[in-house]
């Protein structure tokens, strides 16, 4: 007992500011205790002394940044766990900003989608629970349910006075990531959708150029990621890579030297040199900003439409003790220009807004596809 204080002396004369830092936070954990006790005693009805726990870690992890959170033991399984056909979803990818339930971008073809969700849109009731204050697991958590059964979401839409009111029936999700048909009338020209970079995204997108390019002789690109909210970091790189000879495509950078690394193209441009658009909205998130960001940085592509999400970071699940699990941030994305995507997102090189209410991609009522076919047509 006696060399462990001599240690802990000798560490706190070696190196004070460390000493007093650890002080520092020994003193908040004792005042957090001094509130929970006063909680507990005092307030007005009874509560549940591991919520409130729970809910604290989670603070702690949310002031960092929107897409870290903690996870109970109970919704950790729940990820975990295989459910094949028990709970169905709605199609949409959701976000954390300022303590409210953002829509990161609907899902083409699914209930949400169908419904007239739209990125941008902000949740703020789940049925009958308000959703401020929920932490974005607690949400995903109330939005599931079993296959066939409803659900009421409040939105709120920009420029929209009123709350908007949406039943959407729970399905199961299956997402086909790539689309693709020929396109224009002066010119034959390739349009790919691209819904979201899943495992082989990589490879039915490239088996879509080589036939592109050998039996329809494309003239030109359309490649379409509005309303995808990203995916695999590997499959961003391949498909990126189809269309560039050399240079970076993406850097992460974090506080661990594991967690720097950069990523670079291989020789050999699967359309030689073809002319490329690139269309992206606010629901292009993630690995769609890395594909967009990288051939706007080596002015491969023109990018058409809005700006994207700006989510630009990287998180690793980690398990706990306790048999839950803490999603943290451990690293952000950047361009080839050093540029971060984080909060920014990226730029198109013309902007052209989504018109209408009665908007819907792909379809006669398209503007920005519509002004995309118009360029490579002249």
């Amino acid at each position: 007992m006696k060399k462990l204080l001599i240690i802990i002396l000798l560490v706190k004369a070696l190196n004070p500011a460390a000493s007093f830092a650890k002080s520092n936070v020994y003193e908040k954990i004792d005042l957090f205790g001094e509130v929970l006790e006063k909680i507990r005693k005092d307030y007005v009805d009874e509560v549940n002394e591991s919520d409130i726990m729970d809910s604290a870690i989670n603070g702690v992890l949310q002031s960092l940044d929107p897409y870290s959170a903690y996870m109970s033991p109970e919704t950790f399984k729940e990820m975990q766990t295989d459910t094949k056909g028990e709970f169905g979803g709605l199609g949409i990818e959701i976000g954390m900003e300022a303590g409210v339930i953002k829509v990161i971008s609907p899902i083409d073809d699914t209930p949400a989608a169908k419904a007239g969700i739209k990125a941008g849109d902000y949740i703020i009731k789940i049925d009958n629970d308000q959703v401020q204050g929920k932490s974005l697991v607690e949400a995903v958590k109330l939005m599931r349910g079993p296959v066939g059964t409803s659900i009421n979401l409040t939105i709120r839409r920009q420029k929209v006075k009123k709350p908007l009111e949406f039943k959407i029936t729970r399905q199961i999700i299956e997402i086909k990531s790539v689309k693709s048909e020929i396109l224009g009338n002066k010119k034959n020209l390739g349009y790919i959708r691209l819904k979201s970079f899943n495992e082989n995204s990589d490879k039915q997108f490239l088996n879509i150029i080589k036939q592109y390019e050998k039996k329809n002789k494309v003239d030109g690109y359309i490649l379409d990621l509005r309303n995808n909210p990203g995916g695999l970091l590997t499959q961003a790189i391949n498909i990126t890579d189809f269309f560039l000879n050399d240079g970076e495509i993406v850097s992460t950078k974090g506080r661990l030297a594991s967690e720097t690394r950069r990523f670079f193209a291989r020789k050999g441009d699967e359309i030689n040199g073809k002319p490329i658009i690139v269309l992206i909205n606010n629901g292009s998130a993630s690995a769609s900003e890395i594909f967009a960001g990288a051939l706007k940085d080596h002015k491969r592509a023109i990018i058409l439409g809005e700006s994207s999400y700006g989510k630009g970071s990287v998180q690793s699940i980690i398990p706990l003790k306790n048999g839950g699990g803490m999603r943290l941030t451990i690293s952000k994305y950047y361009l080839p220009s050093g540029n971060s995507i984080s909060e920014v997102g990226v730029e198109p090189d013309i902007f052209v807004e989504e018109i209408g209410d009665d908007f819907k991609i792909n379809s006669k009522t398209d503007n920005q596809l519509n002004y995309a076919l118009k360029l490579l047509n002249s």
